[in-house]
């Protein structure tokens, strides 16, 4: 089904979907959001239960709608899900079509922009496409020596919801993120973990001079600041409000240097030590999932967008969105997508714009 000349069609209705349909309404284009799943809300309501935002509510909200509430607090997983879903409906009343269950299964590229395939058969088609599906439904599984035949059990942290979610008295956390570290010291009150990575766990203070992190990135302008393109984003420290480096401290859970293998239902340490561990837990980040855009020749060989700053290389009229480190340090948060969307989209109605000139010349 064809739309109309102002149409731009965005896949993923997470925050970065809905911040492009935000900013499409500001730019006068007609925003069509196609979400996979039942919610309007991304990948949000399948992240772990414990999960709270690392920035407060006063610097978490998309444009247009403050988060509301107390301002320094730090929203819950099930907070964002609601404040997600108001901000969509919001959308819809302003003339956004939001569809849910509308899972994109291919784009192909034409003459007149792109025609999307949805499973079940049904097509659209429109000028501008943005991809705003993010990143959490292709997790990072590194190939660890002796994983695959590791007797125990190995859960990404996309598939881990709470405690219960693993089994056995001893875990080993692979990742030196803000999600491994939360993770383990969750885990760590009924059994013992062990952090594992590559690199030392790079703590920094979440509320230096007792104001949030996130309040001095506002005042210097880090959160803003462009950067170079970059392959390879770089590791994010984890921020700390005292309690997880006390933690490691009095050795509520402990950190070691990557494991040498797995070797049944042990684990073979770079010192020479081996010792039973029951279940992996890898905290060991995303790429970005596009699958959808593998037969228009938009994506790297390993399935990343040839983009830069959120717009293709490879293709007029499609843009990317929730890409980490896409533009600024804050390109795929709550509080910075706004930006990025609304460069995109403006770069977006420009394009629409000149094909409409040309079409009349």
């Amino acid at each position: 089904m064809p739309l109309d000349n102002d149409s731009v069609l965005i896949v993923g209705a997470g925050q970065s979907g809905l911040a492009a349909a935000h900013a499409a309404l500001e730019y006068g284009l007609r925003p069509v959001v196609l979400e996979a799943s039942g919610r309007t809300a991304g990948s949000w309501p399948r992240y772990y239960d414990s999960l709270a935002l690392f920035s407060p509510a006063r610097y978490s909200s998309l444009p247009g709608a403050p988060f509301g509430g107390d301002p320094e607090r730090y929203p819950r997983r099930d907070e964002v899900i609601a404040y997600l879903e108001r901000y969509a409906a919001a959308l819809a009343g302003r003339g956004a079509e939001l569809r849910t269950g509308a899972r994109v299964d291919a784009v192909e590229a034409s003459a007149d922009g792109f025609t999307v395939s949805l499973d079940g058969g049904e097509e659209l088609a429109a000028p501008a496409l943005i991809a705003a599906s993010g990143s959490f439904g292709r997790p990072h599984r590194p190939a660890l020596p002796g994983l695959d035949t590791f007797t125990g059990q190995v859960l990404h942290v996309a598939d881990y919801r709470s405690p219960a979610s693993l089994p056995g008295e001893h875990v080993i956390v692979v990742g030196a993120g803000n999600s491994a570290v939360q993770v383990a010291y969750e885990l760590a009150a009924d059994r013992r973990v062990t952090l594992a990575s590559r690199t030392p766990v790079r703590f920094v203070e979440q509320r230096p001079l007792g104001r949030d992190l996130h309040f001095w990135f506002r005042v210097t302008g880090f959160d803003r600041l462009p950067l170079a393109r970059a392959e390879t984003p770089p590791a994010s420290p984890v921020l700390d409000d005292g309690r997880y480096r006390r933690a490691v401290r009095e050795g509520r859970f402990r950190r070691r240097e990557m494991f040498m293998r797995l070797d049944g239902d042990q684990v073979a340490w770079p010192d020479g030590r081996r010792e039973r561990v029951d279940a992996v837990l890898l905290a060991t980040g995303y790429q970005p999932n596009l699958p959808y855009l593998a037969g228009l020749g938009a994506l790297t060989a390993d399935g990343r967008p040839r983009q830069r700053h959120g717009l293709s290389l490879t293709h007029g009229g499609l843009g990317f969105l929730g890409l980490e480190w896409q533009r600024t340090p804050s390109s795929n948060t709550l509080r910075g997508v706004g930006g990025d969307a609304r460069r995109v989209v403006a770069a977006l109605a420009r394009h629409l714009r000149g094909d409409r000139e040309r079409g009349r010349a």
